[in-house]
């Protein structure tokens, strides 16, 4: 029997669940009991209680381990219910024993670091490319950590006495490159693996199941879905999730409990938001892979909506030209974006880091959304512009656009 959590809306069961079945009831499960069909919002900020011996040891209890405390929500900062209910439902589909929700990636990503350097692990190994601000926020040492870029097969040589984490992103923003999650596993040792899966999500992969102790989304992407909640979340055992929470409690990076109720929303489409998307995509690449205007194509081989490709022409005219493809930052949204990632999301990189980590001025990175297969490449195939008399010919993909996950 599976009785990970303790809280009042998880209850026990006695047979694994598949995905899309987690994704719409993990979470909820206590809400019929209660009469209710829609998880309540709990917006409150403080709670009443007339025991305060009683509310000082929960206080120092949690001090102590950062385990949510016993009985009725305290205050805003160490939890809410709504958020809760989110977190339950991520780490159900991600596998692991619990999540800790944040107020933006960003705010995730920075918690996990100061968990580490707390304890005099200061050293990250990461390999790139990251997302931008990842990158940024590890090179220039905000947090004080100290960091080294490595390939892959590298890792275990980077590792030192004071490595706290090690860090990738498969597939990789915004060049969807792959890491053997596996292999990097097994070649960090005891040291921490953390696995950004914002691209991926749980629907094409669980990196926990291939060693990640550390699981990171941007939630603001795919979990939530429509462009309307800023969030993120670590999903990992209950241990570093204690660590996580006190971090959260002391510096403020909490969520807000209607961005917690969208996430859990959003949660629930997430499997066939996912799976359409993918197709989508795929056949989207194969029509780039076969355009004489491309230069070359980037997709994963566990597939998923996100393509990345680089043109012959100028890229910031493809990005003025579309007209239903939405020119904006972000991704995994219900409709269609695109970018210019050398302009933008990893302008904060350094031009010859950036490029040496395969992020060409000429690439684009292209987010799909849910609309018409025909009516995305109308709009790509306008905005590309006249097509050459003669091909220039080298239009190959990275990969063969894969079967979609199941």
């Amino acid at each position: 029997m599976d009785t990970t959590s303790t809280r009042a809306h998880d209850v026990v069961r006695t047979a694994p669940r598949a995905l899309a079945t987690e994704a719409v009831h993990a979470g909820r499960d206590d809400l019929a009991r209660q009469g209710l069909h829609a998880p309540p919002i709990d917006l409150s900020t403080t709670y009443p209680s007339y025991d305060s011996r009683g509310e000082a040891a929960r206080i120092d209890a949690f001090a102590t381990t950062g385990a949510e405390p016993d009985g009725p929500p305290v205050y805003g900062r160490l939890g809410n219910p709504t958020v809760a209910r989110f977190e339950t439902a991520l780490a159900r589909l991600e596998g692991t024993e619990a999540a800790v929700a944040f107020a933006s990636g960003m705010a995730a990503l920075s918690a996990v670091l100061l968990v580490r350097g707390s304890m005099g692990l200061r050293r990250v190994v990461a390999v790139r490319p990251l997302y931008g601000c990842s990158d940024h926020l590890l090179t220039a040492g905000l947090l004080g950590s100290e960091v080294t870029w490595t390939d892959p097969a590298g890792v275990a040589d980077a590792l030192r006495p004071d490595t706290g984490l090690v860090i990738v992103e498969s597939p990789a923003n915004p060049t969807l490159a792959e890491v053997d999650l596996r292999a990097v596993a097994h070649a960090c040792g005891s040291v921490p693996l953390l696995v950004d899966n914002t691209f991926a999500t749980p629907v094409l992969q669980r990196p926990a199941e291939h060693g990640a102790r550390l699981v990171l989304h941007s939630a603001t992407k795919y979990l939530g879905g429509h462009g309307d909640v800023l969030a993120g979340v670590v999903a990992c055992d209950e241990e570093f999730a204690g660590r996580l929470r006190q971090v959260r409690f002391a510096t403020g990076g909490v969520l807000h409990p209607l961005a917690g109720y969208l996430l859990l929303r959003g949660l629930s489409t997430l499997p066939v938001r996912v799976r359409a998307a993918s197709a989508t995509a795929a056949e989207l690449v194969r029509r780039l892979a076969a355009d004489p205007r491309v230069a070359r194509v980037h997709y994963p081989r566990i597939g998923g909506a996100m393509v990345a490709f680089e043109v012959y022409g100028d890229p910031h005219e493809v990005i003025a030209g579309v007209r239903l493809i939405t020119p904006a930052v972000s991704l995994g949204s219900v409709d269609t974006l695109i970018q210019h990632p050398a302009s933008i999301s990893h302008r904060i990189v350094d031009a010859d880091d950036r490029r040496g980590a395969g992020v060409s001025d000429q690439l684009l990175r292209m987010s799909v959304g849910l609309e018409d297969v025909d009516d995305l490449w109308s709009d790509l195939d306008g905005a590309l512009g006249r097509r050459p008399e003669r091909g220039a010919g080298n239009c190959a993909s990275n990969h063969e656009a894969p079967a979609l996950a199941n």
